[in-house]
């Protein structure tokens, strides 16, 4: 949360502090260390003039070593500090992103709730489409039917028309005789 209201962690800003100290520090250790050694050897020769810098090297890198140590010590207190009292975030602030969890608070057992009953509900959808596509099949199967059973009328109706026009009295009676004769000579 601290990442998103001061748009940095707080824990590497105090890294940059600390490397930033630590990078000053080389640089002015340095910058004294070819001081002290250009006064204490002045007009000595560059061969007297190497053990002098050999001690200043070494005098320097445990100066730099216990400024470090120090350094470390009060850098950890400071961090500990800095992190409760100034890179923390106020609990009356609220980042415009949160605003909308603020007004619209929800706990996980509601959440929960709700994405059970969206899962719910995407099944039974599922289960409609199935049974509409079900139907609907049905229905083309039945039409097809209707559709067979309106030209098996048609012939039949055609099929009287020309059984009156030819003479032959009631179709229905013929027909019952017809088939009584069908029947005598299949047996």
């Amino acid at each position: 949360y601290e990442t998103q209201f001061f748009g940095f962690t707080p824990k590497t800003c105090m890294l940059r502090v600390y490397s930033a100290f630590q990078d000053c520090l080389c640089d002015i250790l340095l910058v004294v260390e070819k001081v002290c050694v250009r006064q204490l050897s002045k007009g000595e020769s560059a061969a007297e003039e190497e053990p002098l810098q050999a001690r200043a090297r070494e005098c320097s890198r445990k100066l730099q070593q216990f400024l470090e140590d120090r350094f470390k010590q009060l850098s950890e207190r400071m961090e500990v500090l800095l992190l409760n009292r100034c890179f923390s975030v106020p609990p009356n602030v609220l980042l415009p992103e949160d605003k909308c969890h603020n007004k619209y608070p929800q706990d996980i057992k509601e959440a929960l709730r709700l994405e059970s009953c969206i899962a719910d509900t995407q099944k039974a959808l599922e289960a409609e489409v199935y049974a509409r596509q079900a139907l609907l099949a049905e229905l083309e199967e039945q039409k097809e039917v209707q559709r067979q059973l309106e030209e098996i009328l048609r012939w039949v109706r055609d099929l009287q028309g020309a059984w009156l026009k030819a003479g032959g009295g009631s179709f229905s009676e013929s027909f019952r005789e017809v088939m009584a004769s069908v029947q005598r000579l299949q047996e």
